[in-house]
């Protein structure tokens, strides 16, 4: 399957081992973008043949993390979770609310002006209670824009609040991101 090069190398996952299996494919002709793609029932990586086994190691190791991401992400359904936390915390419900990989720097945005709210991936492993509260904290925003007193009353009507902000700041400390937990849901 290879096109010239090194042969195609079949994956250890590592840490991913209900992913699927990945195969590898070097090419001469890959200069520097890597690619992938699920094919029956594999997903195929395609790098440029010149990467060492550890940039190649990085490289998919990479590529499973957003994989594993975005299978996670199909697994939890953010609208019934917003309509349910919506109406128990007395707010109105989004016009949408989706999953964005595109958020890596914050925990969740949200556009009052047209009622649609962004969740970044990230969350999607997330302890329910802390999704629920970046959840809470967006909603809260189509009725307050800013982060005023009267904003945070509206989140602190979430009794895990205060919880899921600490955790919320432990991830951002962990993922090295310099950022108070507020400053990350700030939207």
């Amino acid at each position: 399957m290879s096109t010239g090069g090194r042969p195609a190398a079949d994956f250890d996952g590592g840490d991913h081992q209900n992913l699927p299996p990945v195969r590898v494919i070097r090419s001469p002709r890959r200069k520097e973008s890597v690619s992938a793609r699920m094919s029956d029932g594999v997903l195929v990586v395609r790098i440029p043949d010149f990467f060492t086994e550890d940039e190649e190691h990085a490289m998919v190791s990479k590529v499973l993390d957003r994989f594993e991401e975005k299978w996670r992400c199909g697994h939890v359904p953010l609208e019934p979770r917003a309509r349910e936390l919506a109406a128990r915390f007395g707010l109105p419900e989004p016009r949408s609310i989706r999953w964005s990989s595109r958020q890596r720097l914050r925990w969740g945005s949200c556009s009052a002006t047209s009622g649609d709210i962004r969740i970044s991936s990230r969350l999607a492993g997330a302890p329910p209670w802390v999704l629920d509260h970046v959840i809470i904290h967006e909603l809260a925003h189509l009725v307050v824009a800013d982060h005023s007193p009267e904003f945070h009353a509206l989140v602190n009507r979430n009794p895990n609040a205060e919880r899921a902000e600490g955790y919320l700041l432990a991830l951002s400390d962990i993922g090295s991101r310099p950022q108070s937990s507020a400053q990350a849901l700030a939207s």
